[in-house]
């Protein structure tokens, strides 16, 4: 892995973390014309061959070409045509749920927003609550924090363990609401490195899905919650968290559910009532707890989580008809199907 940052002023740090994966791949250096150039773009903390399991919830990933940090707007306006003019493929990594990275890696480079992408003001106006939150803030964080503030809105959220940013991208929800319930104006820098911004009008939600532009990123959220009672809203927000214990997996990574739920069922019964709770690959299972979240028991591969995935699908489709659509994301190089 070779690394360099803001604060970069000597030769950069060379560790070789794997090297039978660094000679294997041709991966870029800090000597590339794509990386000298990165170099002087300021607000940027960039990795190369970095490995992405640890920054996915399911704990799986190869490493990524570019492993790119922004931690300001104006740095984000300047990567952004750049990697567009190096035609360097680029995608969008937030906390690290809903996606199944390959266990090859991903070529190009993965960006992941921090620094002042991460902060939020809470403006208040009479009953209304003004939330506007950047887009690497992550939601549990935020629901708790509202929760103690008195304001409501944010419940649902408590266990999506993901961004703003990400949950925003795919019009995320649980326990009967979704991200379009209050959302009220999304910012965002598109791939020329110009600033864009859509009232709640200019939006088309569906489920799971936001219809965000493709190659623009986004980098802000407005919502508008409303104020209740502190110990009114924690209680719901605790319920929901004993809620979700009791149904969901826990002690073993996971991505989250792997299936969107068919029109008038649920994606975690069609895959039980198939036979195939506990079913396991390797070291990734069909969770004994809820069929529809594939559970790392130390070690697993990218290949046999997409195994099991290929698995429900079939005998879904075989036995009920039924189409299951994915929910997670899958990044990088994968084996033809």
């Amino acid at each position: 892995m070779e690394y360099w940052g803001d604060d970069s002023s000597s030769t950069p740090l060379l560790q070789y973390s794997n090297l039978r994966v660094l000679l294997t791949m041709t991966t870029p250096t800090y000597e590339s014309p794509l990386a000298r150039e990165l170099k002087e773009i300021p607000g940027l903390r960039v990795k190369f061959a970095e490995p992405l399991a640890r920054y996915a919830s399911m704990k799986i990933g190869g490493p990524a070409d570019y492993f790119i940090e922004v931690e300001r707007g104006a740095a984000l306006a300047q990567l952004l045509p750049l990697l567009k003019r190096h035609r360097t493929p680029i995608c969008f990594l937030g906390n690290g749920s809903n996606v199944l990275i390959s266990d090859r890696g991903v070529r190009g480079a993965v960006i992941r927003l921090a620094g002042d992408f991460k902060r939020a003001e809470w403006k208040e106006e009479g009953e209304a609550v003004w939330l506007e939150v950047g887009a690497a803030c992550a939601l549990t964080q935020l629901v708790r924090e509202a929760a103690r503030k008195g304001y409501a809105g944010l419940e649902f959220a408590e266990g999506i363990p993901g961004t703003v940013g990400g949950a925003l991208v795919m019009n995320a929800g649980a326990y009967g609401s979704e991200f379009e319930k209050i959302v009220d104006g999304v910012e965002g820098i598109d791939s020329e490195g110009q600033m864009i911004r859509y009232s709640r009008k200019e939006m088309t939600f569906t489920y799971r899905d936001s219809h965000w532009p493709a190659g623009a990123v986004v980098t802000r959220v407005r919502m508008r919650l409303r104020k209740e009672e502190a110990a009114q809203v924690s209680s719901k927000v605790h319920a929901l968290v004993a809620k979700r214990k009791s149904s969901q997996p826990s002690g073993y990574p996971n991505s989250g559910s792997m299936f969107r739920n068919p029109p008038g069922d649920f994606a975690g019964r069609l895959i039980e009532a198939a036979g195939l709770k506990g079913k396991r690959i390797g070291q990734a299972q069909i969770s004994e707890r809820h069929a529809n979240f594939i559970v790392n028991l130390g070690g697993a591969k990218a290949e046999d989580v997409r195994r099991l995935m290929d698995l429900a699908r079939a005998e879904v489709k075989k036995q009920f008809a039924v189409e299951l659509a994915a929910e997670v994301r899958r990044l990088g190089e994968w084996d033809a199907e």
